[in-house]
């Protein structure tokens, strides 16, 4: 493959080659140890001092990687995610699992989201290594993005990294981001009463009790967007989104069980745990006077929403060098637990959301110059004398 960057487009043809694949299905999920020991050597011949940090059981195959270059307080962090989403091969039109140029393009599963922003990391930090670097480069690889954000939260119970500023590479096509939604996803499960369909009497019906409480629902998803507003975002208020329902096995019998999965995108401001108090109290009204057992069970712990700082000075240094004034977005992402370490921390990195999670992902050649530039600049302004 003939290309003006070979090093990174070999660097991204092999971690793209890498499967990482991140799912709450226990059938396709992955590890992404692979991709963290790639990074690795490649951080350590470039002068970076790396530590592997396990996720979890270790026999999962999940790991963060720390990866630092110089030394001291301060500094900046470049994070990324290592793992993808599953996807549909058959859909693809190119091998999701091998970069394929074309078209002024860089196509695979991970491209754009995210782990081209590793291979151009490396691209940027090459040549720099020689500088004087007074403060440090941290590179931050995470697990499970895409599902738990574990990785992610296991660094933020541990207190580490800490830097001055944190750069976090999702696509943004290099706009930098000051805000964005927050994320939960929750399952309702109604315990009812089976029973031979010809007489009522002779169950509880769960599937009648989940109509009450979708209605329910419905109702609290009109109280958030009355409660909560902000004109940052394109949707100015929360979201409630009924997103599947399963239950009963019969036509011929009362539905004895019924499951609801929702998610909300939480507005800054919103808290979680408030959340999930007030969607209990809810339902049990609904569910006690019809002798409905109910449980409210998280499908992930959740992400909070995340604004970066008024003040903040490397949100006016992005908006400089890209040309760009800060911009919200409805994904989450893993800020807010930088954001918990202290530092002054933005979402900025080539590609476009609008590939992301998509079949034949891609991130456009065009990107690449300047987000080489920016990083490099960034890396001089944050790290070196």
């Amino acid at each position: 493959m003939t290309n003006r960057f070979p090093d990174l487009f070999t660097h991204l043809d092999n971690v793209i080659k890498l499967p990482s694949i991140s799912s709450a299905n226990s059938q396709i999920d992955m590890g992404n140890q692979g991709v963290i020991d790639y990074l690795s050597n490649e951080f350590e011949a470039l002068g970076f001092s790396c530590e592997q940090i396990p996720v979890a059981d270790p026999k999962d195959g999940k790991s963060n990687l720390i990866a630092t270059l110089g030394s001291g307080p301060g500094g900046l962090v470049l994070s990324g995610h290592t793992d993808t989403v599953p996807l549909d091969e058959e859909l693809w039109t190119v091998n999701p699992f091998a970069l394929t140029q074309k078209d002024g393009k860089l196509y695979g599963l991970g491209a754009t989201d995210m782990k081209g922003f590793f291979a151009l990391i490396l691209e940027a930090v090459k040549p720099l290594r020689q500088e004087n670097f007074v403060e440090p480069l941290i590179v931050l690889a995470t697990a499970d993005e895409e599902t738990s954000m574990e990785g992610a939260r296991e660094l933020a119970k541990l207190g580490r990294p800490r830097a001055r500023a944190a750069i976090i590479g999702e696509p943004t096509s290099l706009q930098p981001v000051h805000c964005h939604k927050g994320i939960m996803m929750e399952s309702i499960r109604l315990l009812g009463q089976s029973g031979h369909s010809s007489n009522p009497a002779l169950g509880r019906n769960a599937l009648d009790a989940m109509h009450a409480v979708i209605a329910e629902l419905i109702r609290f998803r009109d109280a958030l967007k009355e409660r909560y507003h902000s004109d940052l975002f394109e949707i100015p208020y929360p979201t409630l989104n009924l997103g599947s329902i399963h239950g009963g096995d019969n036509p011929n019998r009362i539905c004895g069980h019924c499951e609801l999965e929702f998610d909300i995108r939480l507005m800054p401001g919103m808290h979680i745990e408030t959340l999930r108090e007030e969607i209990k109290q809810r339902v049990a009204r609904i569910t006690n006077p019809l002798g409905i057992k109910f449980d409210l069970l998280p499908l992930f712990s959740g992400a909070p929403a995340f604004a970066s700082a008024e003040d903040s000075s490397l949100l006016r240094a992005a908006e400089k060098l890209t040309g760009h004034d800060g911009i919200s977005v409805a994904f989450a992402t893993e800020g807010p637990f930088l954001q918990q370490l202290g530092m002054d921390t933005i979402i900025l990195g080539p590609g476009n959301i609008d590939q992301a999670h998509q079949p034949d992902e891609y991130m456009s050649i065009d990107m690449i110059n300047p987000c080489i530039e920016m990083l490099q600049q960034m890396i001089r302004q944050h790290c070196l004398g």
